[in-house]
């Protein structure tokens, strides 16, 4: 694990309130007939127009935008396009990072276009729970087991599935650091949480089975069954105080 120091922590606050900023234009623009390539150039914009801060996405692993846009039934990974318009009952994942001063801070919403359908809601109230009772598993002395285990109950209960293949991560020195941090788990098992940890929490839930693969573009992650999916992140501290989470902007 890269425990983070004190003034790192703050450091990758300043870079999560940015993306935190991000996430709320996204929800507030991501309306039926725009495009993701749209609200991809709106997010870019954004981040470039706070100084020194960069997309951390763009260019990482050859991915070629800003935002990760996903559609419906794609969980994760989606690649903002022209073409891909929203229409009215849509379910919109977003997911952006940013990197100022050489910290990284990553999260991840997603948002319902127009009138949604009820299972639809009901996913995106479930995922948002989840990710909630996951952060508040984030205190020293909890274990990954605890976290996972927490997120995966509340999925379960409501009769959704947890994807396992994806999972959350450390982060702040870079995008993706250890440890791995499994949207499930056994209580009580796994590496205990330090304080100074940051790590990035982010239940990625389906409304059909578990099951997953990857379209040929080679990024776009999608439902194996065509379920609707829905993710929700956050980059998250562990401190004396509990957990803090670093994606929030100012006020919230």
């Amino acid at each position: 694990m890269h425990l983070k120091s004190a003034d790192e922590i703050e450091a990758i606050a300043r870079a999560g309130e940015i993306v935190a900023g991000v996430l709320a234009l996204m929800e507030e623009r991501a309306a039926p007939g725009v495009s993701t390539e749209d609200l991809d150039a709106v997010a870019e914009r954004y981040i470039r127009d706070h100084e020194g801060a960069e997309p951390a996405f763009k260019g990482l692993y050859g991915f070629p935008a800003t935002l990760c846009t996903s559609l419906n039934d794609e969980v994760v990974h989606g690649i903002p396009s022209a073409e891909r318009r929203l229409v009215d009952g849509d379910l919109l994942g977003v997911d952006v990072g940013v990197v100022l001063d050489e910290m990284y801070a990553d999260a991840a919403v997603t948002v319902a276009v127009g009138e949604a359908s009820g299972e639809a809601l009901r996913l995106l109230e479930v995922t948002r729970t989840a990710l909630d009772v996951g952060v508040r598993q984030a205190s020293l002395g909890s274990t990954l087991g605890d976290l996972g285990a927490a997120i995966q109950s509340v999925v379960e209960d409501a009769g959704f599935s947890v994807i396992r293949e994806l999972v959350g991560h450390g982060v702040g020195f870079a995008p993706h650091e250890e440890p791995h941090v499994p949207n499930f788990g056994r209580r009580g098992q796994g590496a205990l949480l330090e304080e100074g940890l940051v790590i990035a929490i982010e239940p990625m839930v389906n409304v059909g089975g578990r099951h997953i693969r990857t379209l040929a573009d080679g990024w776009t992650v999608v439902t194996a069954d065509g379920s609707l999916s829905a993710h929700f992140e956050h980059t998250v501290a562990v401190t004396r105080e509990g957990p803090r989470i670093l994606t929030r902007r100012s006020g919230d």
